[in-house]
């Protein structure tokens, strides 16, 4: 793998052309070596000079993830890409997207990372298109292939601050060394008190789906509320957890702040929570018709948080859930 191909790639991409499939077992086995070295909870030290930004949903909109990564510059030995889950169905571009992300791994496996989300499972994968379009493109060994990686993407990434706080903040949690950290995870937090960091780490993630309870599930599947305590989730999977679930758990755990995905924000991104949850979407103009904004957040080697927004950029005459059974439904999962 090398740049070079990587840009070819993408044009070959943006000429409506599919990789020989060769090629696309050698991209997906090349990022699954890395990630299968990987714990289920990923730890991101951001050296001195070092940044990263951290990139939520993307849901197949190819064009979109151009634009984005014209923006947030390629991997590089200062630059970190952090993909937050979701970057598979609805979208009718999926496969280009994951090959591109999954190409870009396997170059820089040491600072490109991808969180795995609750669309890279199988049950959504067949009601929301993934499935349908990998066959379409690649057969179905090919998304058998996939169905498999996808399971050997960890969970969540803990970005640490290797600096002191620029600015000393009183109200701020710290890691036990004074430093930020924040907990990067697609979907939120848990249905009972005393998760720590290291049972997420270990947690046995590989060939198993999220299923419907558990830790597994609730790290994919969980959104913030406004009220306290928790309560049932409007998905139907998963719950829902207050401000003060959020700050008891990143007290207990060390962690500045937690950052999620998982739900659309009209303005790409949204700080919730007193501060300690901020939710990002990276996918503008959501399946053509919800009109958000999307963005990205840039986090330094000191722990300071940037936000960036950008707007959709025009695609070709596809539209979403092209692959998917019953064509486009609801925007809710």
């Amino acid at each position: 793998m090398t740049l070079d191909f990587i840009k070819k790639m993408i044009d070959w991409f943006k000429d409506g052309k599919n990789l020989p499939r060769r090629y696309v077992w050698e991209i997906v086995l090349g990022a699954h070596s890395h990630f299968a070295k990987e714990e289920s909870m990923v730890n991101l030290d951001l050296e001195d000079g070092v940044t990263c930004d951290v990139i939520g949903d993307v849901h197949g909109q190819f064009y979109d993830l151009l634009n984005l990564y014209s923006l947030t510059g390629e991997p590089n030995d200062k630059h970190c890409l952090l993909m937050n889950g979701d970057l598979v169905d609805r979208g009718s571009w999926s496969i280009e997207v994951i090959l591109t992300a999954f190409a870009y791994k396997w170059l820089y496996p040491t600072r490109m990372f991808i969180n795995r989300g609750n669309h890279e499972a199988k049950d959504m994968n067949r009601t929301y298109g993934f499935e349908g379009e990998a066959k379409h493109k690649h057969g179905e060994q090919t998304y058998k292939l996939f169905a498999y990686v996808f399971t050997t993407l960890p969970l969540a990434t803990l970005v640490s601050a290797t600096k002191l706080p620029a600015t000393p903040d009183k109200a701020a949690i710290l890691s036990p060394e004074g430093r930020k950290r924040y907990f990067v995870v697609h979907g939120g937090l848990f249905s009972k008190d005393g998760v720590t960091l290291d049972d997420i780490r270990k947690i046995e993630r590989v060939g198993r789906q999220p299923g419907q309870e558990g830790l597994m599930c609730e790290l994919l599947w969980t959104d913030p509320q406004e009220m306290p305590g928790r309560g049932p989730s409007k998905r139907g999977v998963g719950i829902a957890f207050g401000p003060d679930v959020t700050r008891r758990w990143c007290t207990l755990n060390g962690v500045t702040g937690i950052i999620r995905s998982h739900e659309v924000r009209e303005n790409g991104y949204a700080i919730e929570h007193d501060g300690l949850c901020t939710t990002v979407f990276s996918a503008p103009n959501y399946v053509d018709q919800v009109g958000n904004k999307g963005a990205f957040i840039r986090i330094d080697s000191s722990g300071t948080q940037k936000y960036f927004q950008f707007d959709a950029t025009p695609h070709p005459p596809m539209k979403p859930m092209a692959y998917a059974q019953g064509g486009l439904s609801s925007l809710l999962m």
